[in-house]
């Protein structure tokens, strides 16, 4: 019912940054402004996690610890986007970054929360 397709990652030097893009497409036909969209990434040999949400109107988002004051997500419902701009880029944020949404409101950035997953893109920080 609603695929998602990431665009943006890349390789870049520590302190660089990024701009991430996610195109909603939306079989059902519900409005793209029905649903809570997140970014979450995963790293080799790890669990994936959440990084940003932003609630349907765009009106609040909420990041993880790793994320605020370095991210920022934000949404465009007239495109069917929503985005994700990366600063200050460390290594350690070096990971496969998917995209996430969740028809409703937003119930907190877990996994579970999710329900329509992207294939992500890659982001890779060199030191």
């Amino acid at each position: 019912q609603v695929q998602l397709v990431e665009s943006g990652g890349g390789s870049v030097q520590g302190g660089g940054s990024l701009r991430l893009s996610c195109a909603a497409s939306l079989a059902s036909g519900d409005p793209f402004s029905y649903y809570c969209m997140g970014w979450f990434r995963q790293a080799p040999g790890k669990d994936r996690e959440g990084v940003a949400l932003v609630f349907t109107d765009g009106s609040y988002a909420h990041y993880a610890d790793s994320a605020k004051g370095r991210f920022t997500i934000s949404r465009d419902n007239a495109k069917n986007e929503v985005y994700l701009e990366m600063y200050s880029l460390k290594p350690e944020d070096t990971a496969m970054y998917y995209c996430a949404a969740r028809r409703g409101s937003c119930m907190g950035l877990a996994v579970t929360a999710f329900h329509y997953w992207g294939q992500g893109t890659q982001v890779s920080v060199s030191a």
